[in-house]
């Protein structure tokens, strides 16, 4: 196998030791069996992997569906170093590297029966890339070309330049469906997938969805790649963290991703229970919608105007309401990315807490308080605007309330909308918002930058850019640094690309979450990746003499 760059960073080794407590759970011995029950606060917006956009629904894709490879535990994502083979077992880059053709394994098969033929790669990458579909995952693919099966087993992708991060678009931004099972007119390809049993490819099969209640699948008991080590993983639905967490601490749920500090002294009491910690891996931050929502065509009346954006930035104590928040499970976000992620600098801007200025920046800017109400108006208008919150993250309702009380210490009025997800998604996709308090969990490639933050993401309904930021220097220097294949180059780029939306505030960074797994001892767990814990899954296993009466249910067929 050909590798373009071999990634070699020192943060790596943070990621790798701070893997170290999952390690203590060392893998069991014995037959296959057993349930994991992982209580979650939302379930998945879809189960079609090309339009899955939220955690949930990548937690379960994910397990359904396979990459043709999938990134190793160190997460480097150039070259092709580190990379698992999955659907494709093998594979060989061109002579002048603008094609690689994948060797499918002649064993992989779907859910169904019928196996996994090239032509399915062929028609994955048409559904990902279809305006129509309206994939979030289309502005990571767009320096693919095109896609051939010269046969049944042979997938050759082909790239219209050289890049470093060619190996990671081609083999893990997608994953493959099976063109027998999905194939309907574009336009109506999501709806009949809607309908529709998952049928992927992945070592666990779908079971049953129960609508706000849970989602069951079973072990692939045949599967190409070998049988799950548990028979069942059931994903409960618990919208309320309180009631979440109890069922985790009472036993009905094995694992819960998002301890606080607050919960880890309950459970260092519990011997059956054990917090994992992992490096974050995600970037909480308070969105600004920088065009009306009511007429978008417009600049947003408040929010379009930089100054006032980092008026408020500058009103907002983000240390203490971290402290407050998470105690030590958090650090303030630096922006756009996380302090573990291989091309962040050591050092970047940030816009410092100073409400003196703040006040002082309003006040040049018109927005006085005349009428002393408290509240500061300009040519007739207040200065109010509402902030959306999930009603299933409790930490953001309570950050939300912090800058509520922030705010109004400087003459900002703000309302909490707190939504269920499936509310706050619609008004999301609609820019239907003056803020919002949203997260990004990062994919192991910095490329996420240019569907969250990338001014083309802004215009296409299907772009994750919700709050409409446009900087073309932003996006020059993205694009150059996802481009240069020297580490240290690519990295320098990236900075001054920080730098830029740092200063231009389209949001108020505010806090980067550790990843605190709550686990049941039971469960003999394997290294797992900081992005996504829940890919190693098919390899826990539970001691038969640990297993509890609800894990005696068949697997699937």
């Amino acid at each position: 196998m050909k590798i373009i760059a071999r990634l070699s960073f020192p943060a790596l080794w943070l990621l790798t030791a701070a893997c170290g407590d999952s390690q203590k759970l060392q893998t069991g011995s014995g037959p296959s069996g057993g349930t994991v029950v992982i209580a979650t606060t939302a379930e998945p917006d879809a189960l079609f992997p090309p339009i899955t956009a939220t955690l949930q629904g990548r937690q379960v894709t994910e397990l359904l569906f396979d990459n043709l490879a999938q990134v190793g535990p160190e997460m480097n994502t150039l070259g092709d170093e580190g990379f698992a083979p999955r659907i494709a077992q093998s594979w060989k880059w061109a002579a002048d590297s603008l094609s690689i053709a994948f060797m499918l394994d002649p064993a992989a098969a779907w859910h169904d029966g019928r196996s996994v033929r090239a032509s399915d790669v062929v028609f994955s990458f048409g559904i990902y890339t279809d305006a129509t579909v309206g994939s979030p995952v289309a502005a990571q693919l767009t320096q693919i070309d095109s896609i051939s099966a010269p046969d049944s087993t042979t997938a050759v992708v082909w790239f219209k330049r050289k890049y470093p991060r060619q190996f990671f678009d081609a083999a893990s931004q997608m994953l493959i469906l099976p063109e027998h099972v999905y194939s309907a007119p574009r336009d109506s390809v999501t709806r009949r997938a809607a309908g529709r049993t998952p049928v992927g490819s992945g070592r666990f099969r779908f079971g049953t969805w129960k609508r706000s209640e849970s989602i069951t699948l079973l072990a692939d008991t045949s599967n190409y790649r070998g049988r799950p080590g548990i028979d069942r993983v059931q994903f409960v639905v618990a919208p309320e963290f309180t009631t979440a967490l109890t069922k985790f601490l009472t036993g009905e749920a094995d694992v819960f991703e998002a301890l606080r500090p607050e919960n880890l002294a309950e459970i260092s009491t519990r011997p059956g229970l054990k917090a994992v910690r992992l490096p974050g891996m995600a970037y909480v931050f308070m969105q600004f919608n920088l065009r009306d929502p009511k007429n978008p065509g417009r600049p947003h009346p408040v929010f379009s105007n930089k100054s006032l954006r980092k008026a408020l930035s500058m009103a907002v104590n983000r240390d203490a309401m971290v402290r407050n928040v998470f105690d030590s499970l958090a650090g303030v976000a630096l922006g756009p990315t996380v302090r573990s992620y291989p091309t962040t600098p050591k050092s970047l801007p940030s816009i410092s807490f100073d409400s003196a200025k703040a006040r002082q920046v309003l006040d040049s800017l018109g927005w006085r308080d005349s009428n002393g109400d408290g509240v500061r108006e300009r040519n007739g208008r207040d200065l109010t605007f509402s902030v959306l919150v999930p009603n299933s993250s409790k930490s953001r309702e309570q950050m939300a309330v912090l800058i509520q009380e922030q705010l109004r210490q400087v003459g900002v009025k703000v309302t909490i909308e707190s939504l269920d997800f499936p509310a706050l998604m619609q008004r999301q996709s609609e820019r239907d918002f003056d803020t919002m308090l949203w997260a990004w969990q990062l994919t192991p490639s910095p490329s996420g930058l240019r569907q969250t933050w990338a001014s083309s993401s802004s215009r296409v309904k299907s772009g994750s850019n919700f709050g409409s930021y446009e900087n073309p220097h932003f996006d020059a220097l993205v694009d150059s640094a996802l481009a240069e294949f020297n580490p240290e180059r690519s990295k320098q780029l990236f900075s001054r690309a920080y730098n830029v939306i740092i200063e231009d505030a389209p949001a108020i960074w505010l806090y980067e979450p550790e990843t605190v797994i709550g686990i049941h001892g039971r469960i003999r767990t394997t290294r797992m990746r900081p992005d996504a814990w829940w890919l190693s899954i098919a390899d826990w296993t539970i001691p038969e003499n640990e297993r509890i009466p609800r894990d005696r249910i068949p697997a699937g067929k």
